[in-house]
């Protein structure tokens, strides 16, 4: 459903739109064998390819082809088994050739489709148009000098996925989600660390407002927004500013914009560009791209479960909820974690173990998975104490607090501290019987209708045991007692 955002007017619809770029994850850059690994000293990987010496041919990485078909397949989209590299060309100072090697009218990666999950608990489709890959151009240093900027070229030519989505995004919430996704889906893949604070994966939202159901109204294109939360903001404002224009009688002028997250605000940086300024034709150089069935059915058989196949999965294997499911699935260690607790246990208390206690601990610590305490056995081998009533649900909690300062297995803990949870019917009526023979007051008022007083009387036997008396036969112990 629609979001609808309120002007002086009614109602307006937001359209959106999504170009992401993401770095493919490789060793080598598109076209040339220089490193493609990030932080390295300013121009130190830099081929003769990426500095554009005279007489330089690309060459083009053969893993990258198939990062960027595995990540179409990935995508639910078609794979063009001829595409074509074009030259895109443009001036700018981090540009040494003068052009963009990239894709165009065939690009590798046809139509597909991706499913988004939103706040409200409701699943929708997103349109993929296409991916194309293309190279990086370098990157211009303003903060290096007080009069002169400098270029490094180190990211010059690294290979790019440009995923460009149809604009079927409605709103804030629907463009956090279908990015998040899409980034979830890269990493499950291994084609893009998803890394948006390094650069590795950034997002030009172009967004429109319209009155609901009417034509498409002229898009504003925000360049490089490089986080989730940016991209919520951005698209909060530019919304905004383009509905205050329309209820004043202006137009929007079709733009590339930048988000400024100090100020809060978009502001204009150039005018939109169309396809023919930059003079697109094929790649002399390069001949087009051939893909046989044979590759791409190879490529597909080598695919891993997918976010989505695995939370339906997770959703129908162990009857998980929508939420937590979607919780588990979020990053692909964090499901192999919760598999491994789960193995032979109740998948349900598994969960809420894993995602309660276990990711609101690392949380509150500032701490990752990969840094966690607890090893997925060692929780499970916690769950099992607990199923076999060695200890309370209660106890748990604490020896789950000392497992994750201790790095202890949960047994040990147990023996340690003395907290084997009392079973013997005859200990556990001894302490029901001196606590009601201690309260006789209270023992006539339950009798007399006060049946709250049931969980006082719990409470003080297990306060009287130390919390280690079984709270089921505490119940129907005292049950039996009190009538």
């Amino acid at each position: 459903m629609a979001q609808l955002v309120k002007g002086q007017t009614g109602d307006w619809e937001i359209v959106i739109g999504m170009e992401v770029h993401a770095q493919v994850t490789a060793n080598s850059k598109l076209f040339s064998g220089a490193s493609a690994e990030f932080g390295a000293a300013p121009n130190s990987q830099v081929s003769m390819v990426d500095a554009a010496m005279p007489g330089m041919l690309p060459v083009l990485n053969e893993h990258c082809v198939y990062q960027a078909v595995r990540t179409g397949l990935g995508l639910n989209s078609a794979i063009n088994k001829t595409s074509v590299f074009e030259r895109k060309n443009y001036f700018y100072p981090d540009l040494p050739q003068g052009y963009q090697i990239s894709q165009y009218l065939h690009p590798v990666v046809g139509e597909g489709k991706i499913e988004i999950d939103l706040p409200d608990g409701t699943t929708k489709e997103i349109g993929i148009t296409r991916l194309h890959l293309e190279q990086d151009a370098g990157k211009s240093l303003h903060d290096q000098h007080p009069t002169k900027s400098y270029v490094d070229l180190n990211r010059s030519g690294c290979a790019l996925m440009e995923i460009v989505s149809e604009p079927d995004i409605r709103g804030p919430d629907e463009a956090a989600a279908y990015l998040s996704k899409l980034r979830m889906i890269l990493r499950y893949l291994g084609t893009c660390d998803g890394n948006m604070e390094e650069g590795s994966m950034r997002a030009d939202v172009n967004i429109s407002v319209r009155k609901p159901g009417g034509e498409l109204g002229t898009r504003a294109e925000i360049k490089n927004v490089n986080s989730v939360k940016a991209v919520q903001q951005a698209i909060d404002f530019e919304v905004q500013r383009q509905i205050e224009i329309l209820e004043g009688g202006g137009t929007v002028v079709q733009e590339t914009r930048l988000w400024d997250p100090g100020k809060m605000e978009t502001r204009s940086m150039r005018s939109k560009e169309e396809a023919h300024d930059y003079r697109y034709f094929p790649d002399p150089d390069l001949l087009p791209l051939v893909l046989t069935q044979d590759y791409i059915d190879n490529v597909a058989n080598d695919l891993p479960e997918l976010p989505d196949q695995k939370k339906h999965r997770f959703m129908e294997e162990y009857g998980l909820s929508l939420y937590d499911a979607s919780v588990l699935i979020a990053e692909q260690q964090r499901a192999e974690y919760f598999e491994t607790v789960t193995d032979g246990r109740d998948a349900k208390i598994a969960a809420n173990w894993v995602i309660n206690e276990l990711l609101g601990l690392l949380n509150k610590n500032g701490k990752d998975l990969s840094g966690s305490p607890i090893s997925a056995a060692q929780l499970g081998g916690l769950i099992d104490l607990i199923a076999d009533n060695t200890i309370s649900g209660k106890i748990a909690k604490d020896v789950f607090a000392e497992m994750f300062e201790t790095s202890k297995d949960a047994p040990a803990i147990v023996e340690e501290k003395g907290l084997k949870q009392v079973t013997d019917t005859g200990e556990i009526e001894k302490v029901i019987d001196a606590v009601l023979d201690a309260n006789p007051d209270n023992v006539a008022a339950y009798k007399g209708g006060k049946d709250k007083l049931f969980g006082f009387f719990v409470g003080q036997v297990m306060k009287e045991t130390g919390g280690k008396a079984n709270p089921a036969m505490v119940n129907e112990i005292l049950k039996k007692k009190l009538t």
